[in-house]
């Protein structure tokens, strides 16, 4: 299929796959699992130990872990950690992990290898003493073939030296260690590819879907191999709706691809509002003997892009309200538990996005699949930077010797996922103005369209007053054109360039209803990416606000510690959406209509002042002590053409809420205690209420589990907000209470924490001060089954208890 045509409109059909589980048939008639979990029983020491990869060394006092992990977050949070404002202040360095594994005698003519989805970074891999290679990057997955050095029926060692000791090399929080799953592959001889599946769909209707499948064979044995190949497709009920059989012959220590056509009868399209998925079986056969066999999840849809009718997924318009998001997952850190990115997508659908850009490189496997499970769009991103560096070790340094073998490991192993619809090569490159960004730009993105021909690709640019124009020939080396913070030249740039289709790849908070509304005017304007949707560690201080006496500036100015994360997503780090998250999903969907908030009244000293990516601290409370009789700004979001204002049942006012008035009223209330009530309504009628209430004194603790069930497979976990209330359950605003925590039964705290990113209390810990009222605990299993108790306690409040179970 050819690249990609930059023309005004050109149209892609894809159908995409998630990788599932995997068995090959034994002689013996048994099945070998193909893709087994490695994640379990390793063993770790911080520090650097030259002799560790050495089967004889001895680790008894190394510290027992499963993966994934993360050492950057057990750490202490210190001005003086190497890695700076932009790493959040955490300590980095080098550590190792060994693990032993049996090789049975029955693997022997097998291909055994190494998995790992993710190391930060610098990962260098030994097997029984000898090093197999050292993988650079942090942020992409790769493979280590293990056949020629394991010993069969014995005790095998893997050892992994992660270096992330050369600060600094990330301008935001990157975590250290093998912080995503590692697997083991054992597979016949005869085998499919690693990453050798892509499954594309070249016609899409509701009648009708031709699915075209890719396979790449390997035949590592001596001897030509005859073989058949057999894939099938099957529905959410296991009824076969599509099958294609063919016979190869595959010449001795080489591989092939094969390509097949599947014709399936009123196919379920993929859609964020109907996220289905199929299962396609691929089953390689010698004789009647199979001998590798990969089972996958297939979402059918088409897609395309155009500057005259926008972005359209199965043919109907869809406008993406898009938000940036970083890899870390809160106060765990970096580590990728499944939970954890599954919860990441259910936070950013409830919060009202339908897109994601993995800002600044490939996600988790997990995230992808949970984007594909629950129906999330997403731009995969490879690089921050190209050749000109941003921080003194980072991607810059090994561009030129890694560039293809990571953009092979993005491409290949996510092009079969149903929520990616376009992919990114870069962000804001330093040597944007050059040619030689137009080259690198040439040479990345084609390579891109040569492993994937049917996605567009774009990278996210931008000026700081550079000019603008100058970048025209970087934007043509892209099908689609990222604009970071540049909405207000498209209009002209389309005058200009009319075939050029736009994303507005990262934006202001603030700019929320402006963005919104040339997203909604112009079709050439596919979508706007919030920086950002959640909050996140590292690049410190970036959405700060701040109060009389304390330094101005901006995030990148100076140091700000303690600040140690930014504050600028919709989303703060305990899950808690922010108004300015129910502001812009009353904007994008009709799932809001009413929003009541408070912005945070000036002190007597002086005004507050809102940074570059802030908003003006708004807050869901009617607490203002202090401030009786001063008049306080209260806001009210809403879809209905006018609200009113009550407070204690006096009206306060009647504003209209329409398109003229951004969907936004504000109200002066002089400040008293009770009850303030917004109304929203539809000529006489009141159609909608929201509230806020005077909290009373602080008397007790809240505990709310977000799932009350986990597995006992030593990584599920249970999300529990934490709430200091009143004697009538209400959250009280200005609470400041340290909590300790205590948990019986089998399992552990994995992190603890709350939204305000100047406090530095660690992340792993038995206690946290709650912010707003507000923290969250996260509960991890272990491998035993049983209920796990959690018992929160404070001085001067009632103690709180919550029950979680584990099962099989």
């Amino acid at each position: 299929m050819k690249r990609l045509v930059k023309l005004s409109t050109f149209v892609l059909f894809l159908s995409l796959l998630v990788t599932g589980c995997f068995s090959v048939q034994e002689n013996n008639g048994e099945k070998l699992e193909r893709k087994q979990n490695f994640d379990y029983n390793w063993k770790f020491a911080l520090g650097d130990y030259p002799d560790a990869s050495a089967v004889s060394y001895v680790d008894t006092s190394w510290r027992k872990l499963d993966l994934p992990h993360d050492w950057s977050i057990e750490g202490q949070i210190a001005r003086h950690n190497p890695t700076g404002n932009d790493g959040g202040y955490f300590p980095a360095g080098i550590g190792w992990y060994r693990k032993i594994f049996d090789v049975p005698n029955e693997w022997k003519n097998r291909k055994i290898g190494i998995y790992f989805e993710g190391v930060y970074m610098n990962a260098e891999v030994f097997i029984n003493g000898q090093s197999l290679g050292m993988h650079p990057y942090g942020y992409t997955s790769f493979f280590f073939d293990l056949t020629p050095y394991v010993e069969y029926g014995k005790e095998n060692l893997i050892a992994v030296r992660v270096d992330n000791s050369q600060q600094k090399n990330c301008r935001w929080y990157s975590g250290s260690g093998i912080y995503r799953h590692v697997w083991i592959k054992v597979t016949d001889p005869i085998h499919v590819a690693n990453w050798g599946i892509a499954i594309t769909t070249p016609e899409v209707s509701k009648d009708s879907a031709t699915i075209e499948v890719k396979t790449r064979i390997k035949n590592e044995t001596g001897h030509k191999q005859k073989l058949e190949l057999i894939t099938a497709v099957s529905d959410q009920e296991q009824q076969e709706v599509g099958k294609a059989s063919i016979q190869v012959e595959i010449d001795s220590k080489t591989e092939q691809e094969i390509t097949q056509t599947i014709q399936v009868e009123k196919p379920l399209l993929w859609s964020p509002q109907d996220p289905y998925l199929y299962t396609a079986q691929s089953v390689i056969k010698k004789v009647d003997q199979v001998v590798d066999e990969v089972t996958t999840n297939v979402g059918i849809r088409s897609i395309s892009y155009s500057a005259e009718d926008g972005f359209k997924l199965n043919g109907e318009t869809i406008q993406l309200n898009g938000g940036c998001v970083h890899h870390d997952n809160g106060v765990l850190g970096a580590a990728a538990y499944d939970r954890a990115e599954e919860r990441k997508v259910e936070l950013l659908k409830s919060a009202g996005f339908n897109a994601v850009r993995t800002s600044h490189n490939p996600p988790s496997l997990a995230f992808l699949s949970a984007c594909d499970r629950l129906g999330l769009l997403v731009i995969d991103e490879s690089f921050d930077g190209w050749k000109e560096q941003k921080t003194p070790y980072d991607y810059a340094s090994i561009l030129d010797q890694c560039w293809k073998s990571d953009i092979e490991a993005m491409v290949l192993r996510d092009r079969n996922h149903p929520s990616i619809i376009m992919w990114s090569s870069g962000n804001e490159i330093i040597e944007r103005t050059k040619l030689e960004a137009v080259e690198t730009a040439h040479m990345l993105n084609n390579y891109i369209r040569e492993l994937d021909p049917i996605r567009p690709v774009t990278s996210a640019m931008t000026s700081w007053n550079q000019g603008w124009e100058i970048f025209d020939p970087l934007m043509a080396e892209h099908d689609i054109c990222g604009y970071n913070y540049m909405m207000q030249e498209a209009e002209s740039d389309h005058d200009r360039v009319p075939s050029r289709i736009i994303v507005q790849t990262e934006s202001y908070p603030k700019d929320a209803f402006y963005n919104w509304k040339m997203v909604r005017d112009h079709n050439y304007i596919i979508g706007d990416f919030v920086w950002t949707a959640m909050d996140y560690l590292g690049e410190s201080s970036i959405g700060r606000y701040y109060y009389p006496g304390e330094p101005e500036g901006q995030h990148w100015e100076q140091d700000f510690y303690p600040w140690h994360g930014a504050y600028c997503g919709d989303i703060d780090l305990t899950g808690w959406r922010k108004p300015i998250s129910h502001y812009r999903n009353l904007l994008w969907n009709d799932t809001e209509k009413l929003y009541l908030a408070v912005r945070e009244p000036n002190p007597d000293s002086g005004s507050i002042k809102t940074t570059m990516w802030a908003v003006w601290p708004t807050w869901e409370s009617w607490n203002w002590p202090g401030y009786e009789g001063k008049d306080i700004q209260v806001e009210v979001y809403s879809e209905y053409p006018k609200v009113r204002l009550y407070l204690n049942d006096k009206l306060i006012g009647e504003e209209q809420t329409g398109l003229e008035q951004e969907f936004k009223a504000t109200f002066n209330v002089a400040y008293t205690p009770g009850v303030l009530k917004a109304v929203g309504s539809d000529g006489d009628n009141a159609m909608e209420t929201s509230i806020l209430k005077t909290a009373g004194k602080a008397s007790q603790i809240r505990l709310t589990a977000d799932r009350a069930q986990i597995k006992a497979n030593g990584q599920d976990l249970s999300y529990i907000t934490v709430e200091v209330t009143d004697a009538e359950g209400n959250i009280v605003p200005n609470a400041e209470n340290e909590i300790q925590f205590t948990l019986a039964g089998e399992g552990t705290i994995a992190g603890v924490g709350d939204g305000n990113m100047k406090e530095v209390e660690p992340y792993v810990n038995d206690r946290c001060t709650v912010w707003k009222g507000r923290a969250l605990v996260v509960i991890k299993s272990t491998h035993k089954t049983g209920a796990l108790i959690l018992q929160a306690s404070s001085t001067g409040l009632n103690e709180a208890s919550i029950s979680i179970k584990a099962v099989e």
